[in-house]
């Protein structure tokens, strides 16, 4: 099943090293860890992972290292029918990496090596300009380099395309011209706060907060709220869409399907009430199990947990 638009999604790809804690190390700390397994990752390879499991048509911008780890990512996301041709593969370069480490409640901590990633440059999205051409909604994350998001976001904005940026890693601040050119900003409440400096969580307060951002362009902002759901802020006004509950036992890659999930719904011509509302399904399943990539739910999982 495939949705009629295109998705493209440019970012990182890593492989992970997954630590499993009872409780991440204090400064100075050394622990033991309870568990240890290695999955393919980083939040672009995450969301094109799971925009083709979702059933997305789905293509992906990204480099990878002429290593092993670099062909067994590339690999990954074909199983989810992804399209990778584009993939850049540099000699020479580590494929990227990240260390995660999930305590006992699931929460997470990550600390990321680049390598390749660090490619991913404006030079090579130019040479894949009809790749942004041919697409419908172009979703970004920001572990690529800044100035490589900034282009892809003024190319895709340029040519009319849904934009949709989540800001992970938030930087401290985003061009002008950046918010201007997004049909959609989706950061998690603490990458809210950084970009904005709102002291507190509660939801009046963020909607507030989201004026200014309006305001230079933006057309719709959703603050992901872990249990709490999903803020949607636009210049109409507010809603807060409440998840399904569930067991979280790791939330490594819930933005990513909650990310992902928005995009597909998109595409296949869904609102945003009805693409949130989807969106928070999938991320409700994806914490519910371990992994990454690994726990990503398919579409047909997604509509039978709806039921």
């Amino acid at each position: 099943m495939f949705s009629l638009k295109k998705i493209l999604v440019v970012g990182s790809a890593n492989v992970d090293f997954v630590i499993g804690v009872r409780q991440a190390p204090e400064l100075g700390e050394t622990i033991l860890c309870r568990s240890f397994r290695k999955t393919c990752g980083g939040k672009g390879a995450n969301q094109a992972y799971a925009c083709g499991r979702l059933g997305g048509d789905t293509a992906f911008l990204n480099a990878v290292g002429d290593d092993p780890l670099g062909g067994e990512l590339v690999r990954n996301l074909q199983q989810a029918n992804v399209d990778t041709r584009a993939i850049r593969t540099v000699d020479g370069v580590s494929t990227g990496m990240a260390v995660v480490c999930v305590d006992e409640k699931g929460n997470n901590s990550i600390i990321v090596i680049p390598g390749a990633n660090n490619l991913c440059d404006v030079d090579y999205l130019r040479r894949n300009r009809a790749r942004f051409e041919e697409s419908d909604i172009v979703l970004l994350q920001m572990e690529i380099p800044f100035e490589s998001v900034c282009y892809a976001v003024e190319l895709a904005s340029g040519l009319h395309k849904t934009v949709i940026l989540n800001p992970a890693p938030a930087p401290d601040s985003l061009p002008d011209e950046v918010y201007a050119g997004l049909d959609y900003l989706t950061p998690t409440e603490s990458e809210f706060k950084r970009l904005t400096g709102c002291p507190t969580d509660e939801v009046e307060e963020l909607a507030v907060h989201c004026k200014p951002l309006l305001e230079k362009g933006t057309r719709n902002i959703i603050i992901t709220l872990g249990s709490r759901g999903a803020l949607h802020v636009n210049r109409e006004g507010h809603t807060l869409y409440r998840p399904p509950e569930v067991q979280a036992v790791d939330t490594t890659a819930a933005g990513d399907t909650f990310n992902a999930a928005l995009a597909r719904e998109l595409a296949d011509g869904r609102s945003t009430e009805e693409a949130i509302v989807f969106a928070n399904m999938a991320s409700a399943l994806a914490v519910s199990r371990v992994g990454a990539q690994d726990s990503i739910p398919s579409y047909e999982e997604v509509l039978d947990f709806k039921k």
